[in-house]
C-alpha cells in the first residue's frame, strides 16, 4: 500500500508499533490522512477511544479491515473513520480518490485554523486600538468639559447655567457665555452636524472663535461681538474655511443688562428659544441659514425687551429625541408645554424632561438656562 501510495505523489511512513508512535494527531499535526488497520495487534480500540477524545483528533483516518463485519464497521465510524476499506482492495482508484478527499478536508483545516489565529490577532490589536482610543476620547471629554463655561454664573439678578450629555464621550453640541465690557453678556448654542471627534473639533473652533473676539473688542475696540449677526457670518465663514463638511445649527445672543433687552440671531436651529414669564411660555422667533454651507448665507437679528422675571432656554435638536410624541409638530407642542407647566427653576425644568434620567442619549443634548428674579 505504501508503494502503491508512493506511486501517486504520496509521502508515507509506515509505523507498526501504534502504542510507543510519536506522530501527532492534533490539530498541528503534519500528517494530511492516517490509514490504519482495525485489527492492531496488542491494542485495545476500547481503551484508546478515551485517550482520543482528549487529544481532539484532527487528522482524517480511513481504516481498513480483512472482515465484512457490520459491527467492525460501526466500531470504525464510533472511532471517528472518514472511510472505511476490506482488503484485499480491489478497486484503488477509489481509494486514491478517498485519500483526496482527506487531503483536501485536512487543508481546509489548517486554513481554517490559519484563519482563526489571523483572526484572534487581529481582535487583539483591535482591541488595544478601542482601547486607546476610548483613552483618547476620555481625555478628549475631559478637555471639552473644561472648555464649558462655569455653571452657574451669577451675575446681580441674572443667572447662566448649563447641561451638556454627550450620545459618545465626545459632543458635537456646545454652549458659551461670557460678559462683554460692563454690561453685555454673550452667549451661543451651537449643534455641529455629526458626532465624536470631527465634530468636537468644530466646537473647539467655534469657541476659539468667540474667544477671539472679545479679545478684539477688549484690547482694540472692535465691536463685532456685539453684534450676533456678524457673528454667524464669521462662523459661516470658519466653518467654510476649515473644509471638513461640517456644517452647524446655532443661536447667538446678546444681552444688555442694564436695559434688560435681547438681541439674537438664529442660524437654522430647532427647536428656537423659549422665554417663560408671567405672560406664559412662547418660542422667539428667527430663522436663517445653518452655518457653514452657503458663503452668502443671510441671518437676522431680532431684538425684545425682556421681563421683569424670565427664564430664556436654549436646547439643541438632541432634546427632540427623547420627548415621548412622534411628529416634529407634537414634539414641538408637548416642549412647550413642559415649559408652561414648569417654569420655576432650570433644575425642575431638567427634572421634567428627563434629563437626570438620561444614561445614553441617542443624539448629544445641550441646554442654556438665562434666568432673572425680580
Amino acid at each position: 500500500m505504501a508503494s502503491l501510495l508512493s506511486s501517486h505523489g504520496y509521502h508515507t511512513q509506515v509505523v507498526t508499533d501504534v502504542s510507543n508512535s510519536s506522530y501527532s494527531l492534533g490539530g498541528d499535526s503534519e500528517l494530511d490522512v492516517v490509514l490504519c488497520e482495525l485489527n492492531l495487534k496488542d491494542f485495545s480500540w476500547v481503551d484508546a477511544r478515551h485517550a482520543l477524545r482528549e487529544i481532539d483528533v484532527q487528522v482524517p483516518v480511513i481504516m481498513f479491515c480483512d472482515v465484512a463485519d457490520p459491527d467492525r464497521m460501526m466500531t470504525a465510524l464510533r472511532l471517528g473513520a472518514s472511510d472505511f476499506f476490506l482488503r484485499p482492495i480491489e478497486d484503488t482508484a477509489a481509494l486514491i480518490r478517498s485519500i483526496e478527499r482527506c487531503v483536501r478536508q485536512r487543508n481546509l483545516r489548517r486554513e481554517l485554523q490559519e484563519s482563526r489565529r489571523r483572526l484572534e490577532a487581529a481582535n487583539t490589536e483591535l482591541r488595544g486600538t478601542v482601547k486607546m482610543l476610548e483613552q483618547d476620547q476620555q481625555a478628549g471629554r475631559q478637555v471639552q468639559l473644561r472648555m464649558l463655561p462655569v455653571t452657574p454664573m451669577v451675575l446681580g439678578n441674572y443667572v447662566f447655567s448649563h447641561t451638556v450629555i454627550p450620545s459618545l464621550y465626545l459632543s458635537g453640541d456646545f454652549t458659551d457665555y461670557f460678559t462683554v465690557g460692563e454690561d453685555h453678556v454673550m452667549f451661543f448654542m451651537a449643534d455641529v452636524s455629526g458626532h465624536g471627534s470631527s465634530s468636537a473639533f468644530a466646537t473647539v473652533l467655534l469657541k476659539n472663535l468667540f474667544a477671539r473676539k472679545r479679545s478684539d473688542y477688549s484690547r482694540r475696540g472692535v465691536d463685532t461681538i456685539l453684534h450676533p449677526v456678524a457673528m454667524l457670518q464669521e462662523a459661516n465663514k470658519e466653518l467654510l474655511d476649515l473644509g471638513v463638511d461640517k456644517f452647524a445649527t446655532m443661536v447667538v445672543g446678546l444681552l444688555d443688562m442694564r436695559k434688560n433687552s435681547l438681541r439674537y440671531s438664529v442660524a437654522g436651529h430647532l427647536p428656537l428659544p423659549v422665554l417663560v414669564s408671567s405672560a406664559g411660555a412662547r418660542y422667539l422667533q428667527g430663522e436663517g441659514s445653518t452655518v457653514g454651507i452657503m458663503e452668502d448665507a443671510v441671518y437676522e437679528e431680532h431684538a425684545i425687551d425682556l421681563p421683569d422675571s424670565f427664564m430664556l432656554a436654549l436646547f439643541s435638536d438632541g432634546i427632540l429625541e427623547i420627548l415621548p410624541p412622534r411628529s416634529l409638530i407634537e414634539k414641538e407642542k408637548y416642549f412647550l408645554d413642559v415649559f408652561a407647566q414648569t417654569a420655576d427653576s432650570p433644575e425642575q425644568l431638567t427634572i421634567h424632561l428627563g434629563l437626570d434620567r438620561v444614561e445614553t442619549a441617542p443624539d448629544d443634548i445641550a441646554a442654556l438656562f438665562l434666568s432673572k428674579r425680580a
